[in-house]
């Protein structure tokens, strides 16, 4: 077999594959008759001759995979018309925070956030092969280890790790503290479990309201200091025909 043919065979299982191949899948091909190197060789001349059309043949974690440029989605959405799942904030920096800081347990993952991690969050994210169990701590309980899977660097389109986007403000994914702040784009609202909102209300030291109460003194009623009321006498005037009443230089002489 040639150069070419050999190449025609890579291309057609890679095409018709429904996942990534490695390297020993491709010896397969050949019952093992081709090193690695020449495979590898084969590879990135198929890559270069399809680097001008509609499909890139891509490196992931899991080995390589035909698949469309990002420019196109918008096209070939309006095919299938189906919409991409959603998933709430809590579970993507819950991903975002084990794909960063892995190793990770759960109590790593809440102190981080700052609220409590919900099983359901755990489990959603292990149900869709992105994060495994890779151990346990040395610790009181041995809490288990996550981090991720081949599938979820394959999904994200990634090589391996080294290839995470750089977060704002850090370096490199090795370089994250242990309280950095990670901002996502939010798909939804979180749902909160009930022992979250029980803990954030805990904590929650609501004094009441300090009323003093009112201090009525005593009404110091003064005894009412009654003078003797002076009485003048009723300054009545005189009847004009009592005689008696009229002074005597006012009285007419007979």
């Amino acid at each position: 077999m040639n150069t070419d043919e050999a190449k025609a065979v890579i291309e057609a299982a890679l095409l018709s594959a429904s996942q990534p191949l490695s390297i020993n899948d491709l010896r397969r091909l050949f019952d093992d008759s081709l090193a690695p190197e020449t495979i590898r060789a084969l590879i990135d001349d198929i890559g270069f001759v399809w680097q001008s059309r509609s499909l890139r043949l891509v490196e992931l974690a899991s080995g390589w995979r035909f698949q469309t440029p990002p420019e196109f989605a918008r096209f070939l959405d309006r095919l299938t018309g189906e919409k991409p799942p959603k998933y709430s904030r809590a579970v993507m920096e819950t991903l975002a925070i084990i794909a960063y800081r892995q190793p990770v347990t759960r109590g790593d993952i809440e102190e981080i956030r700052g609220v409590m991690v919900s099983p359901q969050i755990i489990r959603s994210l292990e149900d869709r092969g992105w994060i495994e169990v890779i151990g346990h701590k040395d610790s009181v309980g041995r809490p288990s280890l996550f981090g991720t899977t081949r599938r979820f660097l394959d999904d994200m389109g990634l090589g391996g790790l080294s290839q995470l986007p750089p977060l704002e403000g850090v370096g490199s994914p090795a370089e994250l503290p242990a309280q950095q702040t990670i901002a996502f784009e939010q798909s939804g609202e979180e749902a909160r479990p009930p022992e979250a909102a029980e803990a954030e209300l805990s904590e929650v030291s609501v004094e009441p309201a300090q009323t003093e109460p009112a201090q009525t003194e005593p009404a110091q009623t003064e005894p009412a200091q009654t003078e003797p009321a002076q009485t003048e006498p009723a300054q009545t005037e005189p009847d004009p025909q009592d005689s008696a009443a009229v002074p005597p230089e006012s009285r007419e002489l007979p």
